[in-house]
């Protein structure tokens, strides 16, 4: 049996109690009941909930539609924004591209003339296929950057060519890019009804563009669904996930509002970009909610560093550890040692690392800023679908605790009707 990632804990311990744990028991029951018979808020949206169980009737059309990418494409352009493409790359940057995939690039997250023009560029005499990725459609900045590169594909394949190197992940009925699919004879993939953007990832819009990169999704699916079981107890002994979400709500009532998740692996960059968005747009509304923030380690002690360790006292870590590297390196000793680092001769830099890691805890810990450590055995696809279930169930959890829907997210409509209306656009 393939071991689990870890929550520990120790250097919370100075700020709650045991006590104040077991008295959150009867509210994280209440919690957990409502999740599971689907009675909470925002139940239209539990689709996530068995989506590792019920996947795999998916794989098979993916692998074979993969394959026919990964046979015919150099390159492979996903364009979406939020959970149209975080949890995917999330999970590409993390496991790492096979070396057959295909190069994998991301638009429609951003306007910028200069990142998609360069984009275009970099394409030229090389065989592209492009995966858009909307629920509706129409929302803006997917939209703008599908439109540019659809022209793009019709000059340079024509407009049946360009149609079978178009693949569309969408509504399995309405909006304007299934209109837009049926009319120009897009390979589809649905994006459930039930399942949120952000947590979609385990969906036809992660999986695509996952087992495109060459990343074994049946893995992802196997190690999800091997954290069901252990999501399934309420008991937060037994369950990382609501123990996390647990001393995060204790934590926020003791006026930690800020929440820096912090990893010591480069590879994980992207996981806590996703994170960022599935926290954040699930528990900050209704003037509730932990600020989501990230910082890479050991970068960013260079840099915020300083503000974590004697800032404003508002801040609480969780970091992200992996046990086992896949690489092997060591130190080397130096004849004239002029940069005093021979004591590290015949060291790793991951021991080096590992060090840094408990130090940094430990001192952090001292200026009164508790953490936690996630410990994530190794950078697999297994492990990788442990982390994507892990979170999500924390989240949903934390929602009900904090008294808000944790599956809507009605303030991101704010900025797009100034937008619209600053476009000139009549029906905003």
């Amino acid at each position: 049996m393939k071991s689990r990632i870890k929550l520990e804990w120790e250097n919370v311990k100075n700020f709650i109690s045991m006590n104040e744990l077991d008295e959150m028991m009867p509210q994280i029951e209440s919690a957990h009941h409502l999740l599971l018979a689907k009675k909470g808020r925002g139940a239209d949206f539990l689709g996530w909930l068995d989506l590792p169980l019920k996947a795999s009737a998916l794989l098979q059309e993916i692998r074979e539609e993969s394959a026919r990418i990964c046979s015919e494409a150099e390159n492979f352009l996903v364009i979406g924004i939020g959970g149209s493409y975080l949890g995917a790359r999330a999970v590409i940057e993390a496991v790492g591209c096979g070396c057959n995939a295909p190069q994998i690039y991301f638009a429609g997250h951003n306007m910028s003339s200069d990142y998609i023009g360069d984009l275009l560029d970099s394409f030229k005499g090389k065989e592209l296929f492009i995966n858009v990725i909307s629920k509706s459609g129409t929302t803006t900045e997917p939209g703008v950057v599908f439109r540019i590169f659809k022209e793009y594909m019709e000059m340079r394949y024509g407009r049946e060519g360009a149609s079978r190197r178009i693949i569309a992940t969408t509504d399995a009925t309405k909006g304007a890019l299934r209109q837009m699919a049926k009319e120009e004879g897009y390979k589809t993939f649905i994006i459930p009804d039930d399942v949120g953007g952000r947590f979609s990832v385990l969906t036809p819009v992660g999986l695509l563009p996952i087992a495109v990169a060459g990343i074994d999704i049946e893995e992802i699916l196997k190690g999800a669904a091997s954290w069901i079981e252990v999501a399934n107890n309420p008991e937060i002994s037994e369950n990382p996930s609501y123990l996390y979400a647990a001393i995060r709500n204790l934590l926020y009532r003791k006026g930690k509002l800020i929440e820096i998740l912090g990893n010591w692996h480069p590879r994980l960059h992207y996981i806590a970009e996703w994170w960022k968005q599935l926290f954040g747009e699930s528990e900050g509304k209704d003037g509730k909610g932990i600020f989501p923030a990230s910082v890479d380690l050991t970068t960013d002690l260079h840099s915020l560093g300083q503000w974590i360790q004697e800032g404003q006292r508002i801040l609480f870590e969780t970091f992200l550890w992996v046990e086992k590297s896949k690489r092997e390196l060591t130190i080397p000793r130096d004849k004239k040692d002029i940069d005093g680092l021979n004591y590290l001769a015949g060291m790793s830099p991951e021991m080096v690392n590992r060090k840094a890691y408990e130090g940094t805890a430990l001192a952090h810990l001292e200026g009164s800023v508790p953490n936690m450590t996630i410990i994530i055995p190794e950078l697999t696809p297994y492990y990788v679908g442990q982390i994507i279930y892990f979170f999500e169930r924390a989240v949903a959890i934390g929602g009900y605790l904090l008294g808000v829907n944790p599956f809507d997210q009605p303030g991101v409509e704010a900025y797009k009707k100034n937008m619209f209306r600053l476009l000139g656009k009549l029906d905003h």
